[in-house]
């Protein structure tokens, strides 16, 4: 009984390292939350005295207040909404369109195209900014959503993930499916698909946040502040109340938690995703 005891508290020790190095992480991950959060409730108090304050002085919800009177912030949320369910629905659609053909199809020139998908990954997605407002321009879509989406709808990480999905599935069961008279498109939609759930939710998952977190985008091609999401469209603070941290504070803490919500609601298909499962 001795012996079992101190092999526990000899794995309790050899374990403790890692749980301290990620606590330290994960206070270097939250620790710009919420001092967000600290300023957003806070009404009084110096907000860059140092060392700073952890705590809220003089709670109020005023600041939050402030930013409804200010901007259209339902309108944006709104819009928000749209533009981000648009394209996690656009990207899972043609994602999985392109990645099927690349992992069970074979075909002349696959290697070659897989390969210009992966040389895209070395580029920064700003240098597509030029090329895609003059693909808006010619096709009559700046300053509409579909000019938002559009560009978004594919993206090298998300066809090779699902393409990693894809190759995990066994073979044979695509063969039986076929030797019992199932064509190439019932084969995709009633058997692959259902099987790559985590995946296509992983995707989902990555595709929100990033869309709904994305202003740079939506401020060029959209032109009418009204039709802004909520991301470029909170950006106003900084205009309106240049001086007012706590304000800008507040406008931060409405954009990051619903998508931050979300993501704690669904962060268990997320890691069955990145774990690769398929049942």
């Amino acid at each position: 009984m001795r012996n079992v005891s101190i092999r526990h508290w000899r794995r309790v020790a050899a374990q403790l390292p890692h749980y301290l190095l990620l606590s330290v992480i994960a206070l270097l991950c939250i620790f710009p939350f919420w001092w967000t959060l600290v300023t957003a409730l806070s009404t009084r108090g110096n907000l860059f005295e140092f060392p700073p304050s952890f705590w809220p002085r003089g709670v109020s919800l005023d600041n939050f207040v402030e930013v409804f009177r200010v901007i259209p912030i339902v309108a944006f949320y709104k819009n928000s909404l749209l533009i981000t369910a648009a394209t996690v629905i656009g990207k899972l659609v043609i994602c999985s369109l392109a990645a099927y053909p690349l992992s069970r199809m074979q075909f002349r020139g696959s290697k070659l195209v897989l390969g210009i998908i992966l040389a895209t990954m070395i580029l920064p997605s700003e240098v597509n900014f030029l090329v895609n407002f003059i693909s808006m321009t010619k096709l009559g879509l700046v300053d509409t959503y579909t000019g938002v989406v559009l560009p978004n709808l594919v993206t090298a990480v998300s066809v090779l993930l699902l393409k990693q999905a894809f190759d995990e599935v066994p073979q044979d069961l695509l063969d039986a499916a076929r030797v019992d008279g199932a064509g190439e498109w019932t084969v995709f939609v009633r058997i692959v698909l259902p099987l790559i759930m985590p995946w296509l939710a992983t995707v989902g998952i990555l595709t929100a946040v990033e869309a709904w977190n994305d202003y740079i985008w939506p401020s060029i091609v959209i032109a009418k502040p009204e039709d802004f999401p909520l991301s470029a469209g909170v950006l106003y603070l900084r205009g309106t109340y240049g001086s007012s941290t706590r304000v800008i504070a507040a406008g931060t803490i409405l954009t990051v938690a619903p998508i931050l919500a979300a993501f704690l609601f669904t962060q268990r298909f997320f890691m069955r995703g990145m774990d690769g499962a398929v049942k």
